[in-house]
């Protein structure tokens, strides 16, 4: 209790716990966020870290920080904690500042997908290769009225997935990509598929709306994976179903520049706790294994509660 008491005994320190409450953030996006040098802000993460209040999660060179559970007084006191930090002098300021870091993630990834979406599917194919799971997936895809597609791309699982629904909703934010994605449905002559202008977090689909959700290989590309699996819940129907297929951990660091991943893949049981925490059940998770160099990727499938 003494150690965690000395570690919120600083302005700045309440500051980042109040910023991390929330959201996921490197030390670069802090530095921007709290206006503070980087030697400053590691040296009061460290604190907070040590004390059970943070934790981090390194990936490649990257390391992200959030507010941890290991401290079980912390936990304890956390939901009274919160509602005093709101009444923080920079508050306001802070949360704005986060926002900003949000959604620079998100227009580089936007930025990134207009500009290769022609080539988008001979880049992810050759830069990053994977196991054949196409059929595993669409196996986990039970048949409904509404499927939602999250981050439809080129439309090259959009003609499978038109098989199991009577109406199939495909959902991306790059206009480029749409372009492409109705190409390819005309092409394949899908009948009845429909293309949707949208965000991951903010999908334009009513509260349950669709039978089944699914996001192939999108997660490692959101600024936010926490708040687009709670999205997914909001559009689903109770006992819908979420289908998710995405890589596993890497060390593939070149993946950010080169193919916009915000994510280095994901834990299994990180994904677990997300899927739970947001409000989903009965949660299955799979393994596809790669030979030759190519990486693993997750297949799951989840229930709403």
């Amino acid at each position: 209790m003494l150690e965690l008491f000395k570690a919120l005994a600083d302005p700045c320190r309440l500051r980042l716990v109040a910023v991390l409450l929330n959201s996921e953030l490197t030390v670069q996006e802090l530095t921007q966020i709290m206006g503070m040098g980087q030697s400053r802000i590691s040296r009061h993460l460290k604190i907070l870290a040590e004390a059970g209040v943070l934790s981090v999660k390194r990936q490649g060179t990257w390391s992200y920080y959030r507010a941890g559970e290991q401290n079980s007084f912390f936990s304890a006191i956390r939901p009274e904690f919160e509602r005093a930090l709101e009444q923080l002098p920079e508050r306001r300021n802070d949360l704005a500042a986060v926002a900003q870091a949000l959604e620079a993630r998100r227009r580089r990834s936007l930025e990134f997908f207009d500009r290769h979406a022609a080539q988008w599917d001979e880049l992810s194919r050759t830069l990053l290769p994977v196991p054949e799971y196409q059929e595993a997936l669409l196996a986990l895809v039970p048949e409904v009225p509404v499927l939602l597609e999250i981050g439809v791309g080129t439309g090259t699982l959009m003609a499978q997935l038109a098989g199991k629904a009577r109406q199939v909703i495909g959902v991306d934010h790059s206009p480029a990509m749409l372009v492409e994605a109705r190409r390819r449905l005309v092409q394949d002559g899908v009948p009845g598929a429909e293309l949707r202008l949208g965000e991951m977090t903010h999908l334009p689909i009513a509260d349950g709306g669709a039978g089944c959700v699914v996001a192939n290989m999108v997660l490692h590309h959101a600024a936010d994976p926490q708040a687009v699996l709670t999205e997914i819940v909001r559009v689903l129907q109770p006992q819908g179903t979420v289908v998710l297929a995405d890589l596993a951990r890497h060390e593939q660091e070149w993946a950010r520049e080169q193919l916009a991943d915000q994510w280095l893949g994901f834990e299994e049981d990180e994904l677990q706790a997300w899927l739970e925490g947001a409000g989903l059940s009965d949660v299955t998770i799979e393994r596809a294994t790669a030979t030759n160099g190519a990486e693993d990727v997750l297949l799951v499938k989840a229930i709403k509660r």
